[in-house]
């Protein structure tokens, strides 16, 4: 008889626990005291149709910034893209406009941790950073912890075709500076010995420490130079590339011990005059690649193959070709640009999308496999933690929305006053088990239905608001969430959208 009495006492003090526990409202990090959602009359409009990419697809990287000439750099775990910013043009020209670069005194920034999922950081604004440049393309980027304990990131890009700048930061993400209020190299730089065009940069440091620079456009235009300790002067005599059929886009990496050119040829078809044996001529405006462990030794360099044939060549229409060799998280990846994504935005401008594939390179002998460029792209190589504050702006996919400056980083906009609805969708986030509560960072009056693992039917939440200040919204799941799954965000036209984090409890 005690016994049970006691049983039911541990009972009973167990189901108050476990309704108290039920009853506890749910902790964000969203900023703020997290307000229940409540209902404010808002209709969601039809879904915009406007999309550039699937989101079962990983190209292009984002979906509704064109963006070109990639560069990348890896940042405490996070790998961090740059690239001239066709946007711009877009945005001075039109729809109907043409892409003819002059509009571009901008680099867009995104970052990545998954391949997958994207964050948006908004642009560089060098012409802003560096009142001297005409435009300002093409960048390639290196890091250096330096005598201050700090990394410094050293972006030097294509000042139009004119000469090659460098603005420096302390971040990935900046602020951003002008180190020397004029060019690194332009036509009044000694030794250039022909090179008209010393534009398109290419960047890295060796073992030693050491930075090298690759630039110059045209035929019989590739060049190399030794970099001072500070990153941003010279130090040695510039030398020639012997790059055949050379026309733009240097790059350069640094694999076991070799510095490795890569570089776009001209559009020739090079069916004559080829005598290196063992490789074949490389097709039109395709990716080559050159090797030598002496670099300033024109006689050194071995030119190797072709690696990447142009775009066009491999369905995803023809453009000009620019790519960049990273490694990350153990494996090769070849960013890239194309054309494709264009018309499905509704533009034939010229105005290209960053893309990224997966890269085989035999570390040992130097060798870039050949890349196929895809639309599906690379694979996820973790889950997206849906449980810390994931910022609005990391998406896979997206219609209908634009961005804007906040005084603590980027927010997304959904819509564009015409009553339909956004969407975005994220990749790959893993919720483990029983994932019951939805909390959002939002402004504005809205409705934000969130649908895990699917785009129809029912919404598993639903959050609606009127606030005139950023506020932390929060809704309970239909029913629990757990697993691996995409999820999808439907917004209603005019919200402010800033950050979201689940929670268990």
């Amino acid at each position: 008889m005690k016994k049970s009495l006691i049983a039911a006492v541990i009972s009973l003090l167990f189901t108050l626990c476990s309704c108290e526990k039920a009853d506890q409202p749910p902790t964000f990090s969203l900023g703020g005291e997290a307000v229940q959602s409540e209902p404010v009359g808002i209709a969601m409009g039809a879904v915009s149709e406007t999309v550039s990419k699937y989101p079962s697809d990983s190209n292009p990287l984002i979906s509704n910034i064109f963006c070109a000439d990639p560069t990348s750099v890896e940042y405490n775990g996070r790998l961090y893209i740059y690239g001239t910013c066709d946007h711009q043009q877009y945005e001075a020209v039109g729809a109907d406009g043409k892409n003819t670069y002059e509009h571009i005194k901008s680099l867009v920034m995104l970052s990545t941790d998954d391949m997958v999922n994207y964050t948006y950081h908004g642009r560089i604004e060098v012409g802003e950073i560096c009142s001297w440049i005409i435009a300002s393309w093409a960048p390639s980027i290196v890091s250096r912890v330096e005598e201050d304990g700090l990394t410094h990131f050293y972006l030097y890009f294509s000042n139009s075709g004119c000469g090659t700048g460098v603005i420096t930061a302390t971040s990935p993400t900046g602020p951003w500076s002008d180190p020397l209020g004029h060019s690194l190299i332009d036509g009044n730089t000694p030794g250039l010995n022909g090179c008209k065009s010393p534009f398109d940069p290419g960047v890295c440091i060796d073992d030693n420490g050491t930075g090298w620079l690759s630039f110059g456009g045209g035929t019989d235009s590739a060049r190399i130079v030794k970099l001072g300790s500070d990153m941003i002067s010279l130090d040695s005599e510039i030398a020639k590339i012997p790059s055949l059929y050379h026309f733009e886009a240097s790059e350069l990496n640094y694999i076991n011990g070799t510095y490795v050119y890569t570089y776009n040829n001209d559009w020739d078809k090079h069916y004559s005059g080829w005598d290196i044996e063992g490789v074949m001529p490389p097709p039109g405006c395709s990716m080559s690649y050159m090797t030598t462990k002496t670099p300033l030794d024109p006689d050194s360099w071995e030119y190797r193959d072709y690696y990447f044939k142009n775009p066009g060549e491999q369905g995803l229409e023809y453009s000009n070709n620019h790519t960049h060799l990273q490694k990350y998280q153990g494996r090769y990846y070849l960013f890239y640009h194309s054309l494709f994504p264009q018309k499905l935005l509704g533009t034939y401008g010229g105005f290209r999308s960053l893309c990224a594939n997966e890269a085989q390179v035999d570390e040992e002998t130097v060798t870039i496999e050949k890349v196929t460029a895809t639309k599906e792209g690379v694979q996820q190589i973790k889950y997206l933690d849906p449980y810390q504050v994931n910022q609005a702006e990391t998406i896979a996919a997206c219609s209908n929305i634009s961005y804007q400056q906040s005084e603590d980083g980027m927010t997304l906009l959904s819509g564009c006053g015409d009553g339909k609805a956004a969407w975005i969708c994220v990749r790959g986030a893993d919720f483990g088990d029983n994932a019951r509560y939805f909390g959002a960072n939002v402004r504005g009056k809205g409705r934000i239905d969130v649908y895990i693992g699917k785009t129809e039917g029912e919404p598993d939440t639903t959050l609606e608001f009127d606030c005139a200040d950023r506020t932390a919204i929060y809704n309970q799941f239909s029913s629990d969430i757990s697993g691996v799954n995409d999820i999808y965000f439907v917004l209603s036209d005019g919200v402010e959208f800033d950050s979201w984090q689940a929670a268990m409890v």
